[in-house]
């Protein structure tokens, strides 16, 4: 071990001692077991933690040391936990393969201890496998110190969690076996005969030849929103029959914590009848901003007021796929008893558009030269094969391929046929174009970026001293996902000095949105705000053919995930790792000689 490695472990240590002297220890057991659970009226073998499902709600102050004692009771399966959103240690982030951090084997424990340096909204769920889809996930909430609100308008009557997740009848193991099977395994929502009759009525018959000539050439589909189907959505565990209920006072003001727990759903969140005022975003306090809608994408968080009027409200978060509803209640506890929900009508599900592929405006799609379409993009099938430029055994070879490939293409075509039954297009919709497009009424108010403002300055304005290109991709036809083309078993880790200000520039060249997620450190997204307003994101949705940047001062040492958080994209490669260290001559550390008073606390558990 390196002096300078000594003296900072010396330090932690006494640092640490210290404040343990001082602060409040909060301490949680949390025993994860595998038990039957009963969702959907169908018995199930899912993860509990302390015999619940989902996990419980874990609470905290700002100030607090937290003390998790995390008991892995599964038979064959090694778990973690990963802290979504917390500034710790890295060997406390809860990342097999990073910091050192190996899992929790089975039938071993592991303490969790940091010092809990922030307030907000948070989350918490495995990073092993599939297990986050089987129910090891929560919501963490960390209240400032003494609960008093760090401005006035976050001063609210009642306090609600409204967790989003998704349920699936399959594993995660299964779903993604399902995946690698076909890309297309549970694309239920394709469009018909009659749709293409529709378009051309509407757009005439030779724009329609042109536009479904160029989607037939990429081999994509208009409706492809989602990779999984099949979900039951939940708010706090429960489905809309279930029909999760917070209760007010009249006049009251109510604080609703969204968090997206969901292994791979987008949802758009409304209350009808009721304006919610956006007052955090990841966690991060933000000037209020009214809206009567948003989307939040997967490991996204938003806390929102509201102040009802009347006595009963109901909540809804509709997948942006448009398969289904989370659904829940508010209501007068004057009232005798809860209303019974109704099922509101879907949107149209929206189409995809060239816009969306990258290839410009979708207003430009018979004007496009197709020949110089890049088809290096995300594919679901080969691009077309020239058989003159090929001998007769690649000839032979490829027939061969491709009678295999319509196999299985007709097995997914009799299992879309199986499932579609669950989720129909209403044909006498007009059709909406565009990943971005969620049918907002006229005269409502969707919540976007760039409404997000910090409700205290940025304290580093710095421009970025250099800037890191991400780029996002992947082949369909394998379900591969990719960071700048390469998988997480192959990728370079991305090598950043400590207290370096960088510019992070997520370029996505596939046809799916991907909420990218950077562990242990707060990204300010480059949203056209100055840059003292910038918000603070731990989680970026960047959408299809689109650009997103943030700026981040890393100020955190250790080996740091950055991933897409659809789990099924991050388990086929979309992950990389960002290292973030001292660099001293030829001496490189991960701990700091001498730890900031932001970061007191934090040294004693990085060994």
């Amino acid at each position: 071990m390196s002096i300078q490695l000594s003296q900072s472990l010396l330090v932690g240590v006494c640092l640490f001692s210290s404040s343990w002297l001082y602060a409040a220890v909060k301490e949680y057991h949390l025993n994860i077991d595998e038990q039957m659970v009963n969702i959907t009226g169908k018995p199930l073998k899912r993860i509990t933690v302390n015999g619940q499902f989902p996990a419980p709600l874990l609470e905290f102050e700002e100030g607090d040391d937290a003390v998790i004692h995390v008991h892995n009771h599964l038979k064959n399966k090694d778990s973690s936990i990963h802290w979504h959103g917390l500034l710790l240690p890295g060997l406390m982030d809860g990342v097999p393969g990073f910091n050192q951090f190996k899992g929790i084997k089975p039938q071993s424990d592991f303490i969790y201890r940091f010092k809990v340096r922030q307030n907000g909204t948070y989350w918490y769920h495995a990073h092993s496998k599939g297990q986050e889809q089987d129910g090891l996930y929560g919501t963490l909430v960390i209240y400032p110190k003494d609960k008093k609100p760090v401005a006035v308008h976050e001063q609210t009557d009642r306090d609600y969690v409204v967790m989003l997740s998704d349920f699936h009848e399959s594993t995660g193991d299964q779903i993604m076996k399902n995946l690698k099977k076909s890309a297309e395994y549970y694309q239920n929502e394709r469009e018909t005969v009659a749709d293409v009759l529709k378009q051309v009525k509407r757009d005439g018959l030779k724009s329609t030849w042109k536009d479904r000539s160029m989607w037939n050439q990429m081999r994509m589909l208009k409706t492809d929103l989602s990779d999984v189907t099949g979900y039951t959505f939940l708010i706090n565990g429960k489905t809309p029959e279930q029909n999760w209920t917070g209760m007010f006072k009249a006049n009251e003001k109510v604080r609703l914590r969204f968090v997206n727990a969901s292994a791979m759903s987008f949802y758009d969140v409304n209350i009808p009848n009721l304006k919610m005022t956006v007052v955090s975003a990841d966690g991060q306090p933000v000037k209020p901003v009214a809206v009567d809608e948003f989307r939040i994408g997967t490991a996204e968080t938003y806390d929102v007021v509201v102040e009802p009027k009347a006595n009963h409200y109901q909540i809804e978060a509709e997948s942006i796929d448009r398969s289904g509803f989370a659904i829940g209640t508010l209501r007068n506890e004057a009232l005798a008893q809860t209303p019974a929900i109704h099922m509101p009508k879907a949107r149209p599900r929206a189409l995809l558009t060239m816009e969306d592929m990258g290839h410009g405006a979708s207003g430009d799609h018979a004007n496009m030269d197709h020949e110089k379409m890049q088809h290096s993009m995300m594919k679901h099938e080969p691009a077309p094969i020239d058989h003159t430029k090929m001998s007769h055994a690649e000839v032979a070879e490829h027939s061969q391929h491709q009678a295999k490939s319509d196999s299985e293409s007709q097995q997914q075509m009799e299992h879309s046929a199986h499932t579609a039954a669950k989720t129909t297009l209403d044909h006498n919709e007009q059709p909406v174009y565009g990943w971005a497009n969620a049918s907002t009424p006229a005269g409502h108010k969707a919540l976007q970026y760039s409404d997000l403002k910090s409700l205290t300055p940025q304290k580093d304005t710095r421009p970025a001293e250099r800037e890191l290109e991400v780029r996002l991709g992947g082949t369909m036809e394998r379900y591969i996902w990719t960071i700048n083309g390469k998988k997480f078993t192959e990728v370079e880790p991305l090598q950043v000095k400590y207290g370096e200000r960088i510019r992070l520039k997520f370029i996505n060249d596939s046809m799916m949105a991907h909420p990218m997620h950077l562990h242990g450190m707060f990204m300010q997204l480059e949203n056209g705000q100055n840059s003292s307003d910038m918000p603070n994101k731990h989680t970026l949705i960047v959408p299809p053919g689109k650009t997103v940047t943030a700026l981040l001062t890393a100020d955190e040492l250790g080996e740091w995930a950055i991933h897409c958080h659809l789990l099924y994209h991050m388990s086929s490669g979309m992950m990389s790792k960002m290292i973030v260290a001292n660099v001293d001559g030829n001496q490189v550390a991960t701990t700091p000689s001498s730890p900031s008073p932001a970061k007191q606390g934090d040294a004693h558990a990085q060994h």
